[in-house]
């Protein structure tokens, strides 16, 4: 895995060294496992704008109610178990009026 890393590092320094005609001298190292690359001061702004602006595919917010952020795909919070959001208030005023058919009663 530490290869997958660096190489990617790697591959981002070079990137963004093509924009940059008079490269100059690192200003930061990262180290992945015995690995150190060497960072130029623009490759590390770029680092940390995109580590700052990168959001988990995973994250749907915060829930209305406990304010934990573990919310499923129903926007159902893992923490309370409660439904958030305006879909998630349409979600169970929906199943609360839910009546099954006949043949299942």
């Amino acid at each position: 895995m530490d290869d997958v890393v660096a190489e990617a590092l790697r591959q981002f320094n070079a990137r963004l060294d093509v924009f940059d005609p008079a490269p100059g001298p690192a200003v930061a190292s990262v180290r992945v496992g015995e690995q150190v690359i060497a960072l130029r001061a623009p490759v590390v702004k770029a680092l940390t704008e995109a580590l700052l602006r990168y959001q988990d595919p995973r994250d749907r917010g915060v829930c209305d109610h406990c304010g934990g952020p573990r919310l499923d795909d129903n926007f159902v919070c893992a923490d309370c178990g409660r439904p958030s959001g305006v879909f998630g208030r349409l979600l169970a005023e929906r199943v609360s009026r839910y009546e099954p058919p006949a043949e299942l009663s």
